[in-house]
């Protein structure tokens, strides 16, 4: 009876931890359900377990003297999926905001520093904000974080104050 509780923790866990595994296919919609032509685009992307990362997030905040809005909002976050992309194409980029107009994502914020962009997008149901997408443009590596959770416009606004402010 042991070993079968044993092997049912052991199967447990590794479920769990599938998440954690780095893939070299992407893993944002645009990119993994489209017949896309990314010629030499290379994609890493991997899902953010959150139940592993929550508590290191919020402690690493509070090292930081950060403010509580902060985890607050760390708190709100239900998933997160992270992909990169090197030697990914401005038309490319074009085309993936042409997507998110059509799926309803309002761009929310654009943000240049020094050289690079950085694009948030939003899909709300009423005042609810059930989606966020930003997109960091750097010529040719991008990074690409779905967020999902829900949150207010206060509290996004709220972010890039404190942010911004730094």
């Amino acid at each position: 009876m042991k070993i079968l509780k044993n092997i049912l923790l052991f199967g447990c866990a590794l479920f769990l931890m599938q998440s954690c595994i780095v893939s070299s296919k992407p893993n944002i919609d645009f990119f993994s359900k489209s017949n896309y032509d990314f010629q030499d685009a290379q994609f890493i992307s991997f899902n953010v377990p959150l139940f592993l990362a929550k508590p290191y997030i919020k402690k690493a905040l509070r090292e930081e003297s950060e403010s509580e809005a902060a985890i607050a909002m760390v708190k709100k976050v239900s998933k997160i999926k992270m992909m990169t992309v090197a030697n990914g194409s401005e038309a490319m980029l074009k085309d993936y905001a042409n997507y998110l107009k059509h799926e309803n994502y309002e761009d929310w914020a654009t943000i240049k520093h020094d050289g690079d962009n950085v694009n948030i997008r939003v899909k709300q149901k009423g005042d609810v904000i059930k989606n966020m997408l930003i997109t960091v443009n750097s010529k040719k590596d991008m990074v690409f974080l779905d967020v999902k959770g829900s949150f207010t416009a206060d509290d996004i606004s709220r972010m890039i104050t404190i942010t911004s402010d730094k």
